[in-house]
């Protein structure tokens, strides 16, 4: 059979499982344009199934049926259309003409992108038979992450898979510069410093020379000693040991405090940074994670910058300061002197490849490390809850022996490297002896400058062997840099406008317009229409998983829509300062997050300037004042971390007193009272109807007895609104929220049987 495809989507070839059964059916018809094997059947069991588009139509094998023999076939024709759609983790195409569905197909999600680009060329093709389009054109699929394009439907991204599998390069380190900018005058000075006392170390060794020639060798030949040139020699080598304290004791200092602050602001941006990247970033990243970048990374940085990047400026100084020397008092000696430094060149370029892939591993593994206890820790109740001490431990376990093979690779290499260096400093050494010697013994040197020679080879490969040991440090620091410039490069998806437009007076009117959004390649909400005039209350029901959440999540601009508008007071919300914006927003999740803190300062989060009456005003408006009285210091009284110590009717009384505070136009409640029993219902409810007066609200509740009271409830189905009214006239309908409100109130009627029966036992017992 000969495929002919005309597009980069196509593979080579069908599986062979497809291509015998569909090569018997008009082998004369069978240039297959586009091809998606499905793996889901009718009744959503995992099964395959084949569609191929060709020139004539639509093939299709239906999921479980025999490849040999099952085809169906539906030619193209103008009043056709296909439809893809997903929900729930499961995509949808469904062929249509005129009048009726005429086949559909179900897959999961992995092979949506197939699906995507396979309603793409059929889309084309249609236009070909409508004579709109003579001619097909490539489709060009992009990556869902990068937006690079992809070479066919499926296909790993090579930018993304380039981006995960590049090496550190030292090149990022010279990015740190944009912080160390304002303390240049400071690294100038210290630069400075570092010259002047990197040579008032090299003095000493200069002294010798005429120490030995002209005081010692002359005395053991029989003359006397001058005491005064001894002293004036002594007196130097002391003053020069003295300066060089000094300077160096003064540049270190100064270069410490720039390095400190160049790490603090570094620490600020990336974290301020990160305070202003969308609920999207940190859907897909560890806590521990970051945790390690911000914490463990810029302080190994403001280490490498105070003490390892010092040290090798001094080892480069004093290097090329001893070369100099050495080279005015005997070339000769002074080029057998550097022999050893192309091998040293040559082993720290083998080495350091292995060192920065090697130290990216343990930087990796070390927050595999982190991220269990970012989990554990927190979630420590649970743990014991559920028995799981042993488990966590073996996590914990495993992912240190996992940070210690790697380490001990590295170790390996390392410790072999080091002693090499040292090995070839110390042949240079026998090769400068060697050298010396047969010079001393032709009269070409004499002894002193020997003896100055061998003083300053033995700094000269002390550095060496010092500034070899950079290596390992500096990549180490490189792969912290590119790890925390790795969120200082990442930018939000939902982005400041340029011009914001300011809000004066908000009334609260919200106008939701064709609102679309998907979650990669999963729609979530789709076509979706609604306005919410000021003032009024909306409660949003459905099913789990029908996009209620999602809605109020892009109305709070947590994600921007993928398609449509959200308008406030007929402004577009991606025109408003975030800033802006969110502080005419109170928001009042199921689980409410408190900080550690007193319980004034979990109110007053929102106001920080709050007085205390405004917030003993609040609190009292949430029926949160009595409790917290009981409690021992009142408003002072500590919350542990998470809100730890109180109850959930109190914190989600405290969350309620947060919104009540900064007074907002807009209130979103998701599942206010879900997690907390009748009694405690009751109490919260009471707070909610001081909260919602007067304001434009939007209301989630898992009970739908509580949303009652709403002036409009919006039934949501599969990402889309499919009725709207009152309670009452919902009822009426006997529709979506009817058969909601039914099922409610049977799993009700249920478990009130249950309990009265677990009551009668217990009596009996």
């Amino acid at each position: 059979m000969n495929l002919n495809y005309e597009t980069d989507y196509a593979d080579a070839s069908l599986p062979l499982m497809w291509r015998r059964g569909f090569a018997s059916q008009d082998p004369s018809n069978l240039n297959a344009l586009a091809w998606l094997e499905v793996d889901l059947d009718a009744q959503l069991h995992f099964n395959k199934g084949i569609l191929i588009l060709t020139s004539s139509g639509v093939w299709s094998c239906e999921a479980g049926q025999d490849p040999q023999s099952a085809w169906s076939h539906w030619p193209i024709t103008p009043d056709m259309r296909l439809d893809l759609s997903d929900y729930a983790g499961v995509g949808t195409l469904a062929l249509f003409n005129a009048d009726q569905r005429l086949a559909s197909w179900r897959f999961t999600l992995g092979r949506n992108l197939r699906a995507i680009q396979f309603q793409e060329i059929f889309v084309q093709q249609l236009a070909q038979h409508s004579g709109l389009e003579k001619k097909s054109r490539p489709v060009n699929l992009r990556c869902p992450q990068c937006k690079a394009l992809l070479e066919r439907a499926g296909d790993e991204c090579k930018t993304c898979q380039q981006e995960l599998s590049e090496s550190v390069s030292t090149w990022v380190l010279f990015r740190l510069w944009r912080f160390a900018k304002p303390y240049q005058s400071q690294l100038i000075w210290g630069f400075l410093l570092t010259l002047a006392s990197t040579a008032a170390t090299l003095v000493p060794p200069y002294l010798t020379m005429p120490l030995m020639d002209d005081v010692l060798i002359p005395f053991q030949n029989g003359q006397h000693i001058d005491i005064m040139v001894v002293t004036w020699y002594l007196v130097a080598l002391f003053a020069s040991a003295l300066v060089a304290w000094g300077l160096g004791w003064i540049r270190t200092y100064i270069l410490a405090l720039v390095s400190e602050r160049i790490g603090a602001d570094l620490r600020t941006t990336a974290y301020e940074h990160l305070m202003f990247l969308s609920l999207e970033y940190f859907g897909g990243r560890r806590t521990g994670d970051l945790l390690n970048r911000i914490g463990s990374e810029t302080d190994r940085l403001c280490l490498f910058l105070s003490l390892h990047l010092l040290e090798f400026a001094t080892d480069v100084l004093m290097i090329v300061m001893t070369a100099a020397i050495l080279f005015s008092i005997d070339p000769w000696l002074a080029t057998a002197t550097l022999l050893p430094l192309p091998f040293i060149g040559w082993l720290i370029h083998v080495v350091r490849d292995r060192l920065r892939t090697g130290f990216e591993k343990i930087d990796r593994t070390w927050s595999e490390i982190t991220n269990v206890l970012s989990d554990t820790i927190p979630g420590i109740r649970v743990v014991k809850a559920f028995a799981q001490e042993k488990r966590e431990a073996a996590r914990f376990r495993e992912a240190n022996q996992h940070n210690l093979a790697v380490n001990d690779r590295i170790n390996f290499l390392w410790s072999l490297f080091s002693p090499t260096v040292t090995l070839l400093t110390e042949v240079g050494l026998l090769v400068v002896w060697a050298f010396g010697i047969w010079q001393v013994a032709n009269h070409k040197i004499t002894v002193g400058v020997l003896t100055a020679f061998l003083a300053y080879i033995g700094r000269f490969y002390t550095r060496l062997d010092s500034m070899s040991r950079i290596v390992s440090f500096t990549q180490k620091a490189a792969a912290g840099a590119k790890r925390i410039f790795e969120i200082l490069d990442h930018v939000s998806s939902v982005p400041e406008p340029v011009r914001p437009i300011a809000l004066k007076h908000v009334q609260g009117r919200i106008q939701i317009k064709d609102a679309g959004f998907r979650y990669g390649n999963r729609t979530v909400i789709r076509g979706l229409n609604l306005n919410i005039a000021p003032g009024e209350m909306i409660g949003l029901v459905g099913q789990s998983g029908s996009g209620k959440s999602t809605l109020v999540n892009l109305i709070c601009r947590f994600y921007d829509l993928s398609e449509g508008s959200i308008l406030l007071d007929g402004l577009d919300i991606r025109d408003l300062a975030l800033t802006d914006f969110r502080g005419h927003i109170g928001l009042v999740l199921q689980e409410p997050f408190l900080f550690f803190g007193t319980i004034a300062d979990n109110i007053a989060y929102g106001k920080p300037q709050a007085t205390r009456e405004e917030v003993v005003a609040a609190a009292r408006a949430a029926h949160a004042h009595e409790f917290i009285l009981r409690l021992p210091q009142g408003y002072d009284s500590l919350v542990g971390e998470r809100g730890q110590g109180l109850s959930g009717g109190e914190r989600q009384r405290i969350s309620i007193a947060r919104a009540l505070l900064i007074d907002p136009r807009i209130l979103i409640m998701d599942e206010a009272t879900s997690s907390v029993d009748s009694e405690t219902e009751q109490e919260i409810q009471r707070a909610l109807d001081n909260l919602v007066k007067g304001r434009t609200t939007i209301a989630i509740a898992h009970r739908l007895s509580t949303l009652q009271r709403a002036d409009r409830l919006v039934v949501m189905e599969q990402g889309e609104m499919v009725e709207e009214g009152t309670h009452d006239s919902l009822m009426q309908k006997q529709s979506a929220y009817f058969r909601l409100y039914e099922a409610q109130a049977r799993q009700a009627q249920e478990d009130q049987q249950a309990m009265q029966v677990k009551v009668h036992r217990e009596a009996e017992l």
